[in-house]
């Protein structure tokens, strides 16, 4: 089996700082995306029902990109872009991962349940 990139997209009506807060903040990751969160200089650790696993921190510029090297696969990367949509004017949330070939509709349903779990989180 081989390992696929893919892209989605996802709307908020709320403000860059927002859903950045929500992508970086250990507090409201562990609102939405896993059961807890650490967080140093270089890395997060995300915790699901007592299995850790660690995320490096390739690149991140405050409010609008956060990319995200899994410790497990490391020549694959968990990519967010934050911008403003230019006909709506709502910020908008481009997720880039990987996944096995065959998992890629499983993968995007995936985001969409995290994404309408992150809304929740921010009241929206």
């Amino acid at each position: 089996m081989s390992r696929v990139k893919f892209n989605c997209e996802y709307s908020f009506r709320a403000s860059p700082t927002i859903v950045y807060e929500f992508l970086t903040s250990p507090d409201c990751l562990a609102r939405w995306f896993c059961d807890d969160c650490a967080m140093n200089e270089e890395s997060y650790t995300f915790s699901w029902e007592g299995s850790a696993e660690v995320a490096y921190i390739l690149e991140d510029i405050e409010e609008e990109y956060l990319s995200l090297q899994w410790e497990e696969y490391p020549t694959e990367y968990l990519e967010f872009k934050i911008y403003k949509g230019e006909i709506t004017g709502q910020t908008v949330l481009e997720i880039t991962a990987f996944c096995d070939d065959y998992e890629v509709r499983q993968e995007k349903n995936f985001w969409t349940t995290q994404m309408n779990n992150m809304k929740h989180a921010m009241g929206l």
